[in-house]
């Protein structure tokens, strides 16, 4: 067994290397740069606008009654994808890009994000646009429509289209089970472990050598999760809506008090993010490109790790919202990657930096500190223990929305795959399988799953390359509808003309 796993091991890491190193950054960044072009740096030239239609009406009538049976609120559809983005990437996900690509990863996590902006917007866009209803009455949506009926619109792409449909939704599935069930499970369970039952949880077995605290851990969270992820999306989604501003408002909270008691460290904390974009220090030749690479990689990757941005996963949550209108949809998916990373995981950084557990001016990291502990180290420091219980509860509950929204994502490809009640037996095995990843005493499951991410990214991405014509006329016809006033243009709502005839008629009511 331990040959067959390494053997895995050395296969996923070759994998890997390939898709996110070698193709997959440069896709991702890319289509990023692409699409803020072709929608004319709309992240920027519609700031105020996209802002308005978001997190300046967070509290908008609008955005939070829902009037479709099949669906859920712009408000709810966006705490479920912040419920499965702002995760323990947020925090182990940054101490790990600055451990390993030192302080000017951030700067990359940065650059990401920017583009990422557009990139998850324009997958709303699609997703909105070529959603349709299944036989529940709910609404379907995500990178597999778009690549089937987008993608496979254009003359001689049928098979592609559909081919890369399924290996997306197939990488989605799998994906689900790791990155969103059982390695944030793991974390949730070593740092509760750590915080609370330190020096108990190894006297106490069951079953051999199976440790009691871990199962007993997991055995709750599966009850918990069985109530909510098999209630539905709806039931996801109103337990998102109540917890995700108040965690994440939270975090940020005690993060914030971390950097003000840290502040005269706060200007080189910054300074080292651009002293170490290009390298950790000033080497030539071969090496530098090696120490630059790294620094990059680490920073896009952690960047996507964390807002999923490029990945085509939140666009099937995005999907079913009551919302008309593609690039209303849209916006929030912007709104999405700006709160998670430039807010939530810029945080974390600067309680990172500021806590003396990085030297600031060579940018690497004390000795004894590693990306695990480092974030809860920082807090401890402060508030003693309870810094370090903080920490262990900002996980649970970050990692475990991050769980019920990837049942979603995991259910939604796999209904794509099969049928709606394949996916009611996929949310059973989901369930099942929290207590496996509390139990799990090694990163083999994370480390695949991180594979899948990449794999799942590239069919994405492709889809949102080769429909960016399209993304751009929607966009543009929003634009001169509802931000120059022109009376006259004809609005673009669905690939679908029986959807489109519902819903434009719903708009000229002034229902959307």
């Amino acid at each position: 067994m331990e040959q067959l796993i390494k053997n895995i091991t050395e296969i996923n890491d070759a994998v890997n290397s390939f898709v996110w190193v070698k193709i997959g950054l440069i896709l991702l960044i890319g289509t990023g740069v692409l699409m803020t072009i072709v929608t004319k740096f709309f992240q920027i030239s519609h700031f105020g606008h996209w802002w308005k239609k978001t997190g300046g009406g967070m509290f908008d009538k609008m955005s939070h009654n829902k009037k479709d049976a099949g669906s859920v609120s712009q408000f709810q559809a966006l705490c479920t994808a912040l419920a499965a983005t702002i995760g323990t990437g947020n925090i182990a996900g940054v101490s790990a890009a600055i451990c390993l690509g030192g302080p000017g990863a951030v700067f990359w996590m940065w650059i990401a994000a920017f583009f990422g902006m557009m990139t998850n917007y324009s997958e709303n866009v699609l997703g909105i646009y070529y959603r349709r209803k299944n036989v529940d009455g709910e609404w379907s949506g995500g990178a597999m429509y778009y690549l089937q009926d987008g993608l496979g619109s254009y003359k001689g792409c049928k098979v592609i289209g559909r081919i890369l449909a399924i290996l997306f939704a197939c990488f989605a599935a799998l994906a689900s089970f790791g990155i969103g069930n059982m390695g944030q499970v793991n974390k949730i369970t070593l740092n509760l472990e750590s915080a609370f039952f330190s020096g108990i949880s190894e006297n106490y077995t069951v079953f051999g050598s199976v440790k009691l605290v871990p199962l007993v851990i997991g055995i709750f969270l599966m009850i918990v999760s069985a109530v909510i992820i098999l209630g539905g999306l709806k039931r996801i989604a109103a337990f998102a809506e109540k917890i995700v501003p108040f965690m994440a408002v939270a975090y940020i909270i005690g993060a914030l008090i971390l950097v003000i008691i840290h502040v005269p460290s706060v200007p080189a904390a910054i300074a080292s993010i651009f002293k170490f974009a290009f390298g950790i220090k000033p080497v030539a030749g071969a090496a530098a490109g090696i120490v630059i690479r790294d620094v990059i990689t680490q920073g896009c990757k952690r960047g996507v790790f964390s807002n999923e941005a490029g990945l085509g996963s939140s666009v099937m949550v995005h999907s079913n919202s009551d919302v008309k209108e593609p690039v209303k949809q849209g916006m929030w998916g912007i709104f999405e990657v700006f709160a998670d990373t430039f807010v939530v995981c810029t945080m974390t950084a600067l309680v990172v930096l500021t806590s003396g557990f990085i030297d600031l001016e060579t940018g690497l990291v004390n000795e004894g500190v590693n990306d695990a502990t480092l974030v809860a180290k920082a807090f401890s420091n402060v508030f003693g223990k309870g810094g370090e219980w903080f920490i262990a509860l900002a996980i649970l509950l970050f990692a475990f929305t991050t769980v019920l929204g990837w049942s979603h994502y995991g259910s939604k490809a796999v209904e794509y795959l099969f049928s709606t009640k394949a996916a009611k037996v996929y949310k059973i095995i989901f369930v099942l399988l929290i207590v496996a990843g509390a139990l799990l005493e090694s990163s083999f499951a994370w480390d695949i799953s991180d594979t899948f991410n990449g794999l799942m990214m590239i069919p994405n991405l492709i889809g949102v390359i080769a429909l960016f014509p399209l993304v751009k006329k929607i966009t543009d016809n929003y634009v001169a509808r509802k931000v120059k006033g022109k009376k006259d243009v004809k609005p673009m709502l669905s690939y679908d003309k029986a959807i489109q005839a519902e819903h434009e008629e719903l708009v000229e009511k002034g229902a959307e």
